[in-house]
């Protein structure tokens, strides 16, 4: 067997292989089908917690709590007569020990060579995985511990963990192990479980505002519902290429044209572009759409969300967001309802530009001036477009605490209805609205478009711009015309990223570090 570069040696992958076969010929079964604990690590610690739970000779006389507890063998020292280790699980750690005269090891008959005691000193290694069962106690110093009765081993590893000092030290081991990063990394384990934790408080509040969630494809034949460049892939049954979706949108507005009222979908989104601190090709995406809802029932939907997320996790709706260290932290108050400014206004306080006083040409001229953007990509905007670069670039990165951004220019989108407001209308506005946290957009919602003849223009714009190169725009897709043509209801939708959120919440650096295993480099000899 070839040892990957970063375990310890060869020599110690075998040495663990002939302990190995040591236990299986001493008859113990080194990977028995099943175990049963009864109490969990961080359990036992706060049950216990300020009370008497007994000393040595009340454990070893068995007269205290009984208790099955398992986990990883991650410290072990002998001590004459007794040995202490510690064994992890999922939720923490806790103290065990050994004792020559009590201790025995499930499935193994000591000998005059080979006392139980010593199996355990002997032929288990730190990494292995085992199951204890045993009376509670305190040491003299006040340690909650497990005096063992007996044994089990659960599995017998054959390669060790990495130094903790400097076998973790590399960030893209962990990522492409995050085994070892759970293992190893109590905080990466929280703030997994924390992600869980989210993701089922969403379902709740969803359910609460009597959402249905649903299920739609995520291998397609035709993409569309963002601007953003397609996985592609062959589809042999039907010897036709598809595509990997890059929004939940256009299946979940089918639904809603078909007669469900409220439906939401957590999964999985796919967009073949960069990766950096915030962007990952494979994400997860909540959307959301109500019929009879405008933008600013889904302002009122978002803020209730992040509300009940922060109280729900924490107990207050201002959490601290820390993601390097105190000394970087802020404090974020997500309690509603948030600061509302429409994306002009975001640009005249932030720029400060006035953008209602510029030419498209002066525009241009202070973004080329001014920014480190594509001068093609400048000069070729429409004036929608120049707004909105604006925005991103002199106001985004101010918009710290929970804002709305309101009213975008159409340009940025082609399936959003047009502002109701006459004058806002003739200037092209939407009604669009990101939210942003931190400098960064963490949801997208429209007051959805329902007319079927603009719906195909803007379309069909789209269709042009990709037939002209541009590898993001969507192409034309016929049969979603074809159901908003059968009758759409006033509809509002949301789009939010269920990584950043997260992000927000565990006061995680990048997306990396809230996704089990984000893209990665393949690892070279």
């Amino acid at each position: 067997m070839i040892i990957p570069p970063e375990y310890h040696s060869h020599e110690e992958f075998q040495n663990r292989s002939r302990k190995l076969a040591e236990i299986r010929e001493l008859g113990v079964d080194p990977y028995p089908p099943k175990y049963v604990h009864t109490q969990k690590a961080s359990q036992l610690t706060v049950e216990t917690e300020g009370k008497e739970v007994g000393h040595f000779d009340d454990a070893a006389a068995g007269n205290t709590e009984h208790v099955f507890v398992s986990g990883r063998l991650v410290l072990f020292r002998a001590m004459g007569k007794n040995a202490f280790g510690h064994i992890q699980d999922e939720t923490g750690r806790i103290q065990v020990m050994f004792n020559r005269d009590q201790s025995e090891v499930a499935g193994f008959t000591p000998t005059e060579e080979l006392s139980a005691m010593k199996f355990v000193e002997k032929k288990l290694d730190l990494g292995d995985l085992i199951g204890v069962e045993g009376h509670l106690f305190r040491t003299q110093k006040g340690e909650l511990t497990v005096f063992v009765k007996k044994t089990t081993l659960l599995c017998k590893s054959l390669l060790p963990l990495p130094d903790k000092h400097s076998g973790l030290a590399d960030k893209g081991v962990l990522y492409r192990k995050r085994w070892l990063d759970l293992i190893t990394n109590p905080q990466s384990m929280e703030r997994f479980r924390l992600r869980s934790r989210i993701i089922l408080a969403i379902r709740k509040y969803m359910e609460d505002q009597a959402f249905e969630e649903v299920e739609t494809p995520i291998i397609q034949n035709i993409y569309g519902g963002a601007e953003a460049r397609p996985f592609t892939t062959h589809l042999n049954a039907l010897h036709q290429d598809m595509f990997l979706r890059i929004a939940l949108e256009i299946s979940l507005k089918k639904l809603i044209i078909g007669g469900m009222q409220r439906v939401y979908e957590i999964g999985k989104v796919f967009r073949n572009e960069g990766i950096d601190r915030t962007h990952n090709p494979e994400f997860t995406m909540l959307e959301a759409y109500a019929a009879g809802w405008d933008y600013n029932d889904m302002m009122d939907f978002v803020e209730g969300l992040f509300e009940t997320i922060a109280l729900d996790l924490f107990g207050d709706t201002k959490i601290r967001y820390a993601p390097d260290d105190e000394a970087t932290a802020q404090v974020i108050d997500f309690k509603k309802p948030w600061k509302r400014l429409t994306m002009k206004e975001a640009i005249k306080i932030y720029g400060p530009l006035d953008v209602d006083s510029m030419s498209d040409h002066q525009i241009r001229s202070h973004l080329l001036k001014e920014t480190k953007l594509d001068p093609k990509e400048v000069e070729s905007a429409k004036r929608g477009s120049l707004i909105a670069m604006l925005f991103e670039e002199f106001a985004e990165s101010h918009l710290i605490q929970p804002h709305h951004i309101i009213d975008h220019p159409i340009e940025t989108t082609p399936l959003c209805k047009p502002h109701r407001d006459p004058q806002a209308k003739n200037e092209g506005l939407v009604e669009r609205f990101e939210s942003f946290i931190l400098g960064k957009e963490i949801c997208n919602s429209y007051t959805e478009l329902n007319d079927p003849e603009l719906q195909r223009k803007l379309l069909e714009n789209q269709a042009e711009l990709r037939e002209k190169g541009d590898e993001e725009a969507s192409p034309l897709d016929e049969e979603f015309l074809e159901a908003i043509c059968q009758g759409m209801p006033p509809t509002g939708g949301i789009g939010i990223g269920i990584d950043r959120l997260v992000m927000f919440f565990t006061s995680a650096p990048s997306i990396r570090d809230v996704l089990f295993f984000p893209l990665m480099k393949p690892e070279t000899e």
